[in-house]
């Protein structure tokens, strides 16, 4: 009898402090909302934290960007008289290159050019030869001599009848002239030559007063 009632007592007991099925499942809804509230909020959390740092990060390029370190502008100068140097060194080197194949021929057309200014006045003294064949040579010749020096970009500078010009006359006396108007090149002592329209040998001349 006694273990039976000592049985009966702790089953009761037991009963007593088992919660009920509503109380549990009260519990239970409590805190699947709890943790409902939590998953709602930490994805908010998260965007947010994302933001702030993305807004940190274009901040810090901004400031980047907008402020050069006087170490990269001493650099920067550097380079553009660096690259403004070298196209001068360029341009000039091709110049020179240039000129070095237009005028590679002058001093030897200027030694042809003393050669030439014997034959013609040879020439003017041919007149009292009376061979005609002889003449026709000496013609001949002169054609093929002035041939050479055209094909080699070597012309005549004009001066009889023009305006005298520095730049291509070289006036060794003045004259009073009727037929050429004051400051016309009147005669021509000796004629002046040009390279490539480079003057290699002025026209020495008489002007008109």
């Amino acid at each position: 009898m006694t273990s039976n009632k000592t049985k009966q007592y702790q089953q009761e007991l037991e009963q007593d402090q088992k919660p009920s099925a509503s109380e549990a499942s009260e519990e239970t809804e409590q805190q699947t909302a709890q943790a409902g509230v939590c998953s709602a909020d930490e994805p908010e959390q998260e965007e947010s934290e994302a933001a702030e740092g993305g807004e940190a990060q274009e901040e810090a390029k901004a400031e980047a960007a907008g402020e050069e370190k006087p170490e990269d502008e001493d650099l920067k100068a550097k380079y553009l008289r660096l690259a403004a140097d070298f196209q001068n060194f360029k341009r000039r080197t091709e110049k020179e290159k240039s000129d070095i194949y237009a005028y590679a021929n002058e001093k030897f057309a200027l030694d042809l050019l003393d050669v030439i200014d014997n034959f013609e006045r040879a020439l003017i003294h041919q007149k009292d030869c009376k061979d005609e064949k002889m003449k026709e040579g000496m013609d001949m010749i002169f054609k093929q001599l002035t041939g050479v020096l055209a094909k080699n970009k070597v012309e005549e500078i004009a001066s009889l009848g023009e305006e005298f010009d520095p730049n291509f006359h070289n006036a060794v006396m003045t004259d009073a002239s009727g037929e050429y108007e004051s400051g016309k090149v009147s005669a021509v002592l000796q004629k002046g030559y040009k390279l490539n329209n480079k003057v290699i040998r002025a026209a020495m001349v008489k002007v008109a007063e």
